[in-house]
């Protein structure tokens, strides 16, 4: 059977990642690369064979009513990871340590950092006098956390140096997606910006300098449609290991 699994770009990753994989239980993972040298496409059909991930929807669904865990596997460039729902499965004893819960370590791609939280407000309807806690988990992504201190302290040191056009340029360029915790970083710098600004007598740069919507983007190309059986001798699956060689 034909399984996707090759993705074209960071945001086609983090978008399958936040809307397709993580909501629907995939919170455990383990990640890797493809040693330099190596065909990714045979690291690809070991994984996939291994572990049992190319599965319809119909067995996925059997699986789950049994115990058993369901795992999904993609790759952009030379990284993988390989993603389970809770139940039953080698992939928890093999992986050991190096398998994460992304509900309390946030799997980190790319500059993103997605984690699955409690918390936070519904959005609040016509007539409600208080917002409605959220007692749902749900998908954050996020500027990871070094990679957001590298921005804010480049934007800051030039806050004071560039012109309002320019500054609008960098920020309205800043190489994130804006899902709503993104959104509130950039209005966060946005506002520690214009502080400075407004301490040393300049003029406030406008908040519609931002990108407030995200671009919606085909995570699977043409090349995606490989089938991974056939990529690799059906009998070199059994030797995978937790770093492909």
């Amino acid at each position: 059977m034909e399984h996707r699994y090759e993705i074209d770009s960071r945001e086609g990753l983090v978008q399958y990642l936040a809307a397709n994989l993580l909501p629907h239980g995939y919170w455990f993972y383990v990640t890797g690369r493809v040693p330099d040298g190596k065909d990714p496409f045979r690291i690809d059909a070991k994984l996939i064979a291994k572990y049992g991930v190319a599965l319809s929807r119909q067995q996925r669904a059997r699986r789950k009513l049994v115990g058993l865990a369901n795992l999904q596997y993609v790759r952009w460039g030379r990284l993988w990871i390989l993603l389970a729902t809770h139940g039953d499965h080698p992939f928890f004893a093999e992986g050991g340590e190096r398998v994460r819960d992304v509900r309390h370590c946030p799997l980190q791609v790319a500059g993103y950092s997605l984690t699955v939280r409690r918390g936070g407000f519904l959005k609040k309807s016509p007539g409600d006098e208080r917002q409605t806690p959220d007692t749902k988990r749900r998908v954050r992504v996020q500027i990871a956390r070094e990679r957001y201190r590298d921005l804010k302290a480049d934007l800051l040191e030039l806050a004071l140096r560039r012109s309002v056009e320019e500054l609008g340029r960098a920020l309205g360029g800043v190489a994130f997606e804006p899902y709503a915790p993104i959104r509130r970083q950039l209005l966060n710098l946005l506002r520690l910006m214009n502080a400075k600004r407004q301490e040393a007598g300049l003029a406030k740069i406008p908040p519609d300098v931002l990108r407030y919507r995200r671009r919606i983007v085909k995570p699977f190309g043409p090349k995606a449609t490989s089938s991974a059986s056939g990529l690799a001798p059906p009998g070199r699956a059994s030797n995978v290991t937790w770093s492909p060689g």
